[in-house]
């Protein structure tokens, strides 16, 4: 039997790179799958991609709007008739500025997307997990928490709120043998993509900090991994932080910007 056959899963932000490889895997090892979606783009592509496959329905969801997770998670339930498996992995990234530039407002938008969307669609799965006999709750976290990394005081705040919720809700929820884990993912992903656009070498530089020595590819390194958590292979786990990284954050990496002068207020 495939690892996820009969299950129920949500995954948002499940159009582009982690996201939508954890929708093909899922889809693979026989779970629905009900994706949520921002990019109207993204949206169509997987509507074409899954025609005339119903165990993959695309809801456009913008999670930062409370009214609109509560929908998704709604839908997902009203579709394929409850929830197992929830995937908090959507995330907009902000501009990339030094702490004392970032604005009330940047940090409030990668709250709402990171940390409120979590919370939100928590909340909203948790009596559907529950009255299935329990489920799986996997977040995201980064590397970018352990390391400090520069220009990302915003989305570090947000992964590391992100860490507490998994943790409490770890604790608290296993009375509904609900499990919460969170994995901290590097790989090529959709940012990864952008950088190795627009830095010549990129790609190589950063397969040689890990000690793998290789880039992660999406649907063949990470995605399993959330198969995993999502699967009763890891049964008896909860409260947990997955590193899948090619063992980056062993050594960590420096994020300092060669030249600060275009830093300066």
């Amino acid at each position: 039997m495939a690892l996820l056959e009969h299950k129920i899963a949500l995954i948002t932000g499940g159009g582009a790179g982690f996201g939508r490889a954890m929708v093909t895997r899922f889809a693979r090892e026989g779970a629905r799958v009900l994706v949520a979606e921002y990019d109207a783009a993204h949206c169509e592509a997987l509507r074409a991609d899954y025609d005339g496959n119903d165990r993959v329905q695309v809801v456009p969801t913008d999670v930062r709007e409370k009214d609109q997770v509560l929908a998704a998670v709604g839908a997902a339930v009203e579709i394929f008739g409850g929830l197992d498996i929830l995937v908090n992995n959507a995330i907009t990234l902000s501009p990339r500025l030094p702490l004392e530039q970032k604005t009330d407002e940047i940090l409030d938008g990668s709250l709402h997307a990171g940390l409120w969307a979590a919370w939100w669609a928590m909340q909203a799965a948790r009596p559907h997990l529950a009255a299935r006999g329990g489920g799986s709750i996997i977040n995201f976290s980064s590397i970018d928490v352990d390391t400090g990394a520069w220009l990302n005081a915003d989305y570090i705040v947000t992964k590391s709120a992100i860490m507490g919720l998994t943790r409490n809700a770890a604790h608290e929820w296993g009375r509904f043998g609900i499990r919460v884990n969170a994995i901290a993912p590097t790989g090529m992903g959709t940012q990864f993509m952008k950088y190795v656009d627009e830095v010549p070498g990129f790609a190589e530089r950063s397969a040689a900090l890990k000690p793998l020595g290789r880039n992660g590819d999406p649907e063949q390194d990470i995605a399993p991994v959330a198969v995993f958590l999502a699967s009763e292979m890891s049964r008896y786990i909860t409260g947990e932080l997955i590193h899948v990284d090619g063992g980056l954050h062993l050594p960590g990496y420096q994020s300092r910007p060669p030249d600060l002068t275009a830093y300066t207020s």
